[in-house]
């Protein structure tokens, strides 16, 4: 499983190697200027709706990679039974980032009050 961590400047998703080869994608570094919102999704699984494009799902185990719908691209790694880390962003390559993490209420927390 992938970590996230929080620096003065940066939001960095760091992928494990199974989760770059199933959503065909390396690690984020996401700038904290470009994040405008955070929240604690309890369902990761079903916070991540659209197309698969590209990524790997397994029904009701877990999502990883690129999810397309109306107008917007989710970058995802979630899985069940995990709290998951909803980021809205502003001029990035995706519009949302959700990804599992046992620290979402924590790192959630840490970005609204910055």
């Amino acid at each position: 499983m992938g970590t996230v961590t929080l620096d003065a400047d940066r939001l960095r998703v760091r992928l494990s190697v199974a989760e770059k080869v199933g959503g065909l994608h390396g690690d984020l570094d996401i700038p904290r200027d470009a994040i405008v919102s955070a929240e604690v999704v309890e369902d990761g699984l079903a916070a991540v709706k659209g197309l698969r494009a590209p990524g790997l799902a397994v029904p009701g185990v877990t999502k990883i990679g690129t999810w397309l719908g109306r107008g917007s691209r989710r970058f995802a790694v979630v899985r069940r039974g995990l709290p998951a880390l909803r980021i809205t962003l502003r001029g990035q390559r995706y519009d949302t980032v959700v990804v599992s993490t046992p620290d979402a209420a924590a790192l959630a927390g840490a970005l609204r009050r910055s």
